[in-house]
């Protein structure tokens, strides 16, 4: 077996990969780095009440840190600088400060830092926001128009607590529990605060409770009815002008994800029966008379606008794929993050503009997904499929590339990951297995107690149809995927041996017991409510969902990547699946590399999925692809890693 260790401020690259400075367009970069390398952004956040005033995302120095934009002046400067990059910020409603979360080399648990929007340098100016709270996991922030903030803090110790910070005064704790709970929003006035909590224990399914500054409660909100009932709430916002109390919900009361309106002051509700298939969510027009919805079905997403009491909702165009964001502007026009899986994301307006255009050569296309949909025991199971762009037939050596949550969905949006896999010759397929998201509530939640296992067999019915249809080659089936993803990998590799050729295991989840016991504490109350209990008051159910009980039975090769400093998944738990494969003298490799759940810098990301694809080529042997490629280049690996002491896979 191999160890690696890495890290992410400095990563080092195998002697024949292109130079990190080369040029992302250069003919020497191939393809699926440039994809890593191009300039992204965020959909730009702006302040309620100075909308020229933005806050994005970019990785335009190779690290995703904050970037603030003035946008009557064009002006962009970068808000952070640190080693392992920063994604959660927050403008005041007047724009004149930036908040941001800074943690500890990625593990999520810090302090929020404050700045001028006009600041100066990156790193510059940068002054606690509430120097009364210690450091914590963050659990929602919301910031008024008078300076005063209400911050959502969790810790192992505590649980949730909440506090009102007031402009000179020290912090006032509003509220505590030990179950899992957070800041939704603040109403227009700063009267009234809305919590999300899951007090009745069921993590999955949140009640809302609507206070005073003081603390007193105004209103509940709960569709569990005391957690018998298995029904969740949302908060999507209060109204956005003043002297308007209503508040816009998420509810499942029909199965899905639609919005509702509630005004807590009064009680009535105002049901929003929109007609639309799948997942619905919404957010106001900053004049609060209409909405934003954004419609998800069947892995792809829509936007449409609607008019309480004004009849059926109007489309807003956008083209087919996936909207990762959307938001409508004080002058009526919509501006929205859009991808496909062959096209890069960007960022339009209805007005017909591209909103913000990253600097620098732009990512190369991929190829489209195609719907399969295959029967499975817990009823019809959706994949998406990317097939190389040659040979033009199959069967080909196939990554099924799971992902993370579990109550996610992959999608018909860009991913650089996929991507490749399919330069190199492989057939990725993507199954959003029972937990996902998108497909109803009773999909959602039929995880429960046999965790883990119910999702592989959706995947092992994907996988049968992948290879009688003559896609997949069954010698060359791959598991792969991070977080949840990871966790699945190394659970299928020793529940499903038969099956899986190689496994590539990101951030995993590898002793369920250990992880239990060393994650954060909403994590345990998630784990609490999808397993029914401890690992003391269920220990059989944490056996059967725990990769480290069937670690004796994993015969394909598996590679493990993890974060030191991850406080989902880990690293004692991973380095515990890890000695059990020592001790079978298992085919495996390790690399450890400096950061939380994933890394922000962009080369790390590509290291690891350089190394990746280096350990399935050593174990798998050359696809067509990578043949044709190397007689092109003249028998150059095209920039992958061939030394394991120096690559990596992905996070």
């Amino acid at each position: 077996m191999t160890e690696i260790t890495g890290s992410t401020t400095a990563p080092s690259a195998p002697e024949d990969a292109p130079a990190a400075a080369a040029a992302p367009g250069s003919a020497s970069v191939p393809e699926w780095e440039q994809r890593f390398r191009a300039s992204r952004v965020s959909l730009p956040d702006w302040a309620e009440d100075a909308p020229d005033r933005a806050l994005f995302v970019s990785n335009a120095t190779g690290t995703y840190e904050l970037y603030a934009w003035d946008r009557a002046t064009g002006e962009q400067r970068r808000v952070t600088d640190r080693p392992n990059g920063t994604t959660d910020g927050a403008l005041t409603p007047d724009g004149e400060s930036i908040w941001w979360f800074d943690d500890t080399d990625g593990d999520e648990f810090g302090v929020w830092m404050r700045r001028p929007f006009h600041g100066g340098e990156a790193g510059s100016g940068d002054e606690p926001a509430v120097p009364g709270l210690a450091p914590s996991y963050p659990a929602g922030l919301a910031i008024g128009r008078d300076g005063t903030a209400v911050v959502g803090r969790s810790t192992d110790e505590e649980g949730t607590t909440v506090h009102v910070v007031r402009p000179g005064a020290a912090p006032v704790e509003i509220y505590r529990h030990r179950e899992s709970a957070g800041v939704g929003d603040l109403s227009h006035d700063g009267t009234l605060i809305v919590l999300e909590h899951t007090e009745h224990g069921d993590a999955m399914h949140s009640a809302l409770r609507v206070v005073r500054s003081d603390g007193t409660t105004v209103a509940e909100l709960d569709d569990t009815e005391g957690g018998t009932k298995e029904l969740g709430l949302s908060v999507l916002g209060f109204a956005p002008v003043a002297g308007d109390t209503r508040l816009l919900v998420g509810h499942q009361r029909r199965g899905r994800w639609e919005p509702m309106i509630w005004d807590p002051t009064t009680g009535e509700e105002t049901d929003l029966a929109l007609g639309l298939p799948g997942d619905v969510s919404a957010e106001w027009y900053p004049d609060a008379s209409a909405l934003l919805v954004v419609h998800g079905f069947e892995a792809r997403s829509d936007l449409w606008r609607y008019e309480p009491g004004a009849g059926a909702p109007v489309r807003v165009e956008t083209p087919p794929g996936s909207v990762s964001g959307a938001t409508a502007r004080p002058d009526g026009t919509v501006e929205y993050l859009w991808s496909s899986a062959a096209q890069p994301p960007v960022i339009r307006s209805t007005s017909g503009a591209v909103v913000l255009d990253p600097p620098g050569p732009k990512a190369p296309g991929s190829v489209p997904v195609e719907d399969v949909w295959v029967d499975g025991p817990g009823g019809r199971v959706h994949a998406l499929v990317q097939r190389p762009a040659a040979p033009a037939e199959g069967p080909f050596p196939t990554v099924f590339e799971i992902h993370g949550g579990p109550t996610w969905h992959d999608s018909d949006a860009f991913a650089s990951g996929p991507a490749a896999w399919v330069d190199h010759g492989y057939a990725v397929v993507r199954v959003n297995y029972r937990g996902s998201t998108g497909y109803g509530r009773a999909w959602t939640d039929a995880l429960k107690h046999r965790v883990g296992l119910i999702e592989l067999e959706d995947i092992a019915a994907v996988r049968e149809w992948a290879v009688k249809s003559g896609l997949a080659d069954p010698e060359k089936t791959v598991l792969a995927g991070g977080s949840w993803g990871g966790y699945l990998t190394l659970l299928g590799l020793g529940t499903q041996p038969d099956d899986w050729a190689l496994g590539l295991a990101a951030v995993p989840v590898a002793d369920y017991v250990t992880a239990y016991h060393d994650e954060m504490e909403d994590l345990k109350a998630m784990d609490r409510t999808l397993l029914g209990g401890t690992p003391e008051e269920v220990p059989e159910r944490f056996a059967a969902s725990s990769p480290l009980t069937y670690v004796d039975e994993v015969r394909a090769p598996v590679y493990i990547s993890a974060g030191v400093n991850d406080p989902r998944c880990p690293i004692r738990q991973v380095e515990n699946y890890v000695d059990r494969l020592k001790d079978r003298n298992a085919v495996h490799e390790v690399y450890r590399y400096d950061a939380g759940h994933g890394s922000l810098v962009v080369e790390e990301r590509i290291k690891q999925v350089r190394l990746e694809l280096d350990f399935a080529l050593r174990h798998l042997g050359q696809t067509t692809a990578e043949a044709q490629g190397e007689a092109r280049d003249g028998g150059g690996d095209g920039g992958r890693g061939k030394d394991p002491e120096e690559a990596t896979p992905t996070a």
